[in-house]
């Protein structure tokens, strides 16, 4: 299992490029590097360049100009961007084995609070996941997801056996938009027998949705073990000077 010890290279490259901008090195304006030259800086292919720097351009941190290449676009000071995370590297990053099971799907009408929270039409069918995520031998976090399978019509026919839901969304529909909310709430019977905790044990949870130019693309939770489980990110302000 070897490959799962360190996240894809596409990631990492991304997270280096990410860095080098808002870090300030590479200011407003700059000409980023073009693909041809990071593939020859990574020794890899341009399309494992090429999803880093798509990425980047979703995250609003490059311009993409044909011929031109792509430049570092001005970023609001202190502003910082919640990424679309995998929790695959969430898991990675504690040095434990991961894997992802698929506990439950269906294609059904979207319900009244799913309509409400995403803008679905009435009587809109979506797929409904229910996918819990491993780190070695303990639930790691119970993922509850719906797709628009009119935006997304290869889902209907994914198995996920592969790639998580995440991760597979990120690299077949581009998202132009998000909305992020953090809660704190206490386990039901279901989702506790899931997370394999006590009925009514505290649990973090992540929902995310995403939209494509307006038209819903997907809504998801993630129900974390609250004791067991640190939500953390640390911040620089864009444009600071570095530390001599």
């Amino acid at each position: 299992m070897a490959e799962d010890a360190a996240p894809p290279l596409h990631h990492q490259i991304r997270t280096e490029l990410e860095d080098n901008i808002l870090s300030g090195r590479w200011p407003p304006g700059t000409k980023i590097p073009s693909e041809l030259e990071l593939s020859q800086q990574y020794n890899c292919a341009r399309m494992t360049v090429n999803k880093a720097v798509t990425e980047l351009a979703r995250a609003g941190l490059i311009g993409r100009r044909r011929k031109a290449g792509s430049v570092v676009l001005p970023q609001r000071s202190q502003n910082a961007i919640l990424e679309i995370f995998d929790v695959r590297d969430e898991v990675l990053a504690t040095g434990q084995l991961y894997r992802f099971a698929l506990l439950a799907r269906e294609e059904r009408a979207a319900t009244a609070a799913e309509r409400k929270a995403t803008g679905l039409a009435a009587g809109q069918k979506v797929i409904a996941l229910r996918g819990l995520h491993w780190a070695g031998n303990r639930p790691f976090c119970l993922e509850e997801r719906i797709i628009n399978p009119r935006v997304v019509p290869g889902a209907r026919t994914e198995g996920f056996a592969h790639l998580p839901p995440g991760p597979w969304l990120v690299e077949h529909i581009p998202w132009t938009e998000a909305e992020h909310h953090i809660t704190a709430e206490l386990a039901g019977a279901d989702r506790a027998a899931d997370l394999e905790i006590g009925a009514g044990a505290p649990c973090l949870v992540v929902e995310r949705a995403t939209w494509k130019l307006g038209e819903p693309v997907t809504r998801v939770r993630f129900c974390y073990p609250g004791a067991a489980h640190v939500l953390a990110a640390r911040f620089t302000p864009r444009g600071a000077p570095e530390a001599g």
